[in-house]
């Protein structure tokens, strides 16, 4: 006898297969022989056989299909369907590889096949009304009673596997199964699983009932752990519910029980977190994490994270406690919603220290325990006019965490029009004559803008310290083609400024002396400036000679020259600039909108030369391993050198300007992208004096003065893998639209650290980034360099190991490092990280299940030397 999942069932009756079919088909044991006289001698020989009949009772067509042949049993009205046969009744939907369907008693059986290696393929599907896609060993279903029974299922449910011998399913949608086991593996026999034993139980829409039900792990059952019956809720939409902490210790917080706390389901577009984590040392933190969606309209959600970090010995001079904060918020609208109007914000700001006391929200991630400033904006846009009219609005944060100072732009405000030609018609015949090239534009800004330091931020003095005001400028502008090779461009810009405060300087008698006072005045006061610039570019081509391999050299440059002026606003006609006598007799000019949002027009009088010179370098050399284009492969050899500088006729003087630089290039065939630039100070530096004189270095036998230079490169030995690791990130960011709250707030968690995305399809790989800065102002110079790499290469195709360190050549210690080992377990994942040293030495070991319902079952054994020496 061949049994199946439960399930006794005889051989075969040879006499009822279709002479064509060879395979043996897993019969039913309710099965009446056939009379061979009735086999339908038409259809034995077809390739697509379909037909449709209502059997008595029925409400409905039962239609059908077989991909091999089919045959009836007139005297017992029963169909028999072979060969990836399908059979459909209103919401009932079954495939298999053998389907018998009794059209006098409305009942369907399904089956596979054994092949000839006596596997068992071609197994039924079966699809209920409003359920998904159930894989069995065979079936029977009646389609009046919608009553069945299913023998070896295997199914999803709800991120888990359901596994059963036997399966009965009645009109009410219910289903009682038989030797059943939830599993958190997708295998038919599980290897590696964590897994529950049900001896019975009842599925209905809303519940799981069960009868005695024990653990098992590794395929050991552990009866030991047995239950007598369990009530399980399985609700349709979501929950409010408990969430699961973690527990572990650090060294300077103490033991610690993290992310305890409860799920709010609030409805179908919005839900909510809320986790606290307590410290047995005295230190907490708590969290509030929010997330809402309308769909085709807006989606986001914001965290608003609070912790009160001790540390020392509580009595002791060195104890004290510190309150940090941090707030994120993020909103995307969506295009369609509103066509022609956007609104987004990204938001993040908070005291400075709360990632570096909090360990980054205990992630200890490197790059946010070290980052050293904060941004947000809210932004806002509207087009007009058909597209000619842009409206931009934003309120922006800016905060500097190495200075504790902030930058608040509460709102700031564009309205811009789009260039046009005043003098051309639209009925214009020919080509523009040159006074219809003139091109004018508009646009206005509103800012409203704060500088202050964290410490407070929301007091009175602090706040009334905001300025604010308005900006108009009027571009106008002229391009022409001149002799042939040259491109002639002309422009005026007007601007002007409209200002709710401007400052004056007195002196004021104090018991110390005579000492300066500078006012704030309210009121509105307006200022301009303009300016006029000309000039000419071109481009010229170099070639140079063929050498070895390089077939040739094109090098292009672009200089460019331009005559500019600009009055000397300072002048006493204009009133923008004041004289001031300070204590010592001295007398000094100022602007009276200097400090104000939009700054003053400029002092002095300009009229001088700009020019610019850049520089590319490209070459075609032969390969022999790339044969497209001939075998011919064009390499940049440098991009965008550039050098640039300002002469001023009319200064005083410093008549020519500090010399700027900037350039990039590739090289090894692309892998290393390098850039670089700089300042050259043509003036000589006295030391003596500690400041510049005006004395050109090429007086004292020298070219100029290299006062800054900055250099950074970065390479992959395996583009590749980065490439890989993005595109993972990026596919798991697209999909959490459909994951649960818990995955979603998972995924963010993890999403920078070197587990979040493991690619065993990509064997090794080693990165590593440098950088090089040189400053020399005077007297004195610095410099700093650092290098960083990381890298991860797999031992076996289920074992991989990542590494990140670094070093400052500067403070001369290696930077924060980090080792992790991942293994795959297929429905489980298991990794150990470790910081050997540092103020982060620590080390963790997460055992977890990857099924999404299982997300807060996992076993996590850490070691935080957080707050150590």
């Amino acid at each position: 006898m061949a049994t199946t999942y439960g399930q006794e069932n005889p051989l075969p009756d040879s006499t009822r297969i279709d002479s064509l079919k060879q395979a043996n088909f897993l019969s039913d044991t309710t099965k009446v022989p056939a009379d061979t006289l009735m086999l339908d001698s038409l259809n034995k020989n077809r390739q697509d056989t379909s037909g449709q009949a209502q059997p008595d009772g029925l409400q409905a067509m039962v239609s059908w299909v077989a991909q091999d042949s089919q045959y009836t049993d007139l005297r017992e009205n029963i169909l028999h369907l072979y060969g990836d046969a399908k059979v459909k009744y209103e919401g009932f939907e079954l495939s298999a590889d053998y389907i018998r369907v009794n059209q006098t008693t409305n009942e369907v059986f399904a089956s596979g096949r054994f092949d000839h290696n006596n596997r068992y393929v071609g197994r039924p599907v079966v699809i209920f009304p409003n359920e998904t896609p159930k894989s069995v060993d065979s079936l029977v279903y009646n389609f009046e009673t919608e009553r069945g029974d299913t023998w070896g299922i295997f199914t999803e449910v709800e991120g888990g596997f359901i596994q059963a011998s036997r399966v009965r399913k009645n009109q009410y949608n219910e289903m009682s199964l038989y030797h059943g086991m939830y599993s958190t593996c997708n295998l038919p026999e599980p290897h590696t699983h964590f897994g529950i034993q049900i001896s019975k139980g009842i599925v209905t829409e809303n519940q799981i009932i069960s009868g005695p039900a024990y653990l098992v792990m590794e395929g050991i059952p552990l009866r030991f752990i047995t239950i007598p019956f369990g009530f399980f809720p399985k609700p349709n939409k979501r929950t409010s519910g408990f969430l699961f902490p973690t527990f572990g210790e650090e060294l300077n917080r103490g033991f610690f029980m993290r992310d305890i706390g409860w799920y709010l389901a609030f409805n179908d577009y919005w839900d909510s977190e809320l986790r606290g984590t307590l410290y047995s040392k005295g230190s907490w933190e708590t969290a509030v994490l929010t997330r809402y969606r309308v769909n085709y309209k807006y989606n986001g959600g914001f965290n608003i994270n609070f912790a009160n970090t001790k540390s020392g010995v509580e009595g002791t001079a060195d104890y004290r406690a510190r309150h940090d904060f941090r707030v994120n918020w993020n909103h995307t609208q969506l295009q369609q919603a509103n066509p022609g109007t956007t609104f987004s914000a990204n938001v993040m700001f908070g005291t400075s220290s709360y990632a570096h006391n909090t360990a980054a929200n205990a992630s200890y991630n490197y790059d946010e325990i070290t980052r050293n400033s904060m941004n947000s904006s809210i932004s806002y846009g509207r087009m007009f006019a058909d597209g000619r009219v842009n409206f931009t609005a934003s309120m922006r944060h800016s905060q500097d965490m190495a200075n504790e100072t902030l930058t608040l732009d509460l709102p700031v405000f564009s309205l811009s029009v789009s260039s046009f030609n005043p003098f051309d018609s639209k009925d214009r015949i020919g080509e523009q004559k040159w006074y219809q090239r003139i091109n004018v534009s508009y646009s206005l800004t509103g800012d409203n803008t704060l500088n202050a330091r964290e410490t407070g931020l929301f007091t009175r003095e602090t706040l009334n310290q905001f300025q604010h005001g308005f900006r108009h400028s009027i571009p106008v502008s002229l391009s022409l083609n001149a002799l042939r090779y040259f491109q002639f461009n002309t422009s005026v810009n007007y601007n002007e400024g409209w200002h709710f405060q401007t400052f004056r300087q007195r002196l004021e008698n104090t018991p110390a002396g005579f000492e300066t006072v500078r006012d704030t005045i309210r009121g509105f006061r307006r200022s301009y400036d303009y300016s006029v610039s000309s000039g000419l570019s071109t481009k010229i081509y170099g070639m140079y000679p063929r050498i070895g391999k390089i077939q040739a050299m094109r090098h292009v440059i672009t200089p460019s020259v331009n005559l500019n002026y600009r009055p000397d606003f300072s002048d006493d006609m204009y009133g923008f600039y004041r004289r001031f006598i300070d204590a010592q007799g001295n007398e000094t000019l100022y602007s009276i909108f200097q400090g104000s949002r939009y700054g003053s027009p400029g002092s002095g009088r300009s009229m001088g030369i700009g020019f610019s010179v850049d520089n590319n370098i490209e070459a075609k050399i032969r390969s022999a391993k790339d044969t497209t284009d001939g075998g011919i492969k064009k390499i940049p050899i440098l991009q965008g050198l550039t050098f640039s500088g300002n002469y001023n006729f009319v200064a005083d003087s410093f008549k020519l300007s500090n010399i700027n630089f900037s350039g990039r290039t590739a090289l090894f065939n692309q892998k290393i992208n390098l850039n670089f630039n700089g300042t050259f100070d043509p003036y000589v530096f006295d030391s003596d004096q500690g400041r510049r004189v005006n004395r050109f270095a090429l007086q004292e036998g020298n070219l100029a003065r290299l006062t800054n230079f900055g250099l950074s490169f970065d390479y992959s030995f395996n583009p590749k893998a980065n490439e890989s690791r993005q595109q993972g990130l990026d596919s798991l960011d697209n999909q959490k639209t459909n994951m649960t709250p818990e995955q979603r707030q998972a995924l963010a968690r993890i999403s920078s650290d070197p587990n979040a995305f493991v690619d065993f399809n990509v064997p090794w790989n080693l990165a590593g980034s440098f950088s090089f800065q040189y400053s020399n102002p005077g007297n004195r110079s610095t410099v700093t360099a650092t290098l960083n790499i990381h890298g991860d290469f797999s031992f076996t195709p289920k074992w991989k190991v990542q590494f990140n360190s670094g070093y400052d050549f500067r403070q001369k210690e290696v930077s924060l490092t980090r080792f992790s080992i991942y293994r795959d377990l297929h429905c489980w994942d298991m990794s150990f990280g470790w910081m050997p040293f540092g103020r982060f030495q620590s080390y963790n070991v997460t055992i977890r299940a990857k099924a999404s319902i299982l997300q807060d079952l996992k076993l996590t054994k850490r070691n935080d030397n957080f707050g150590g020496i």
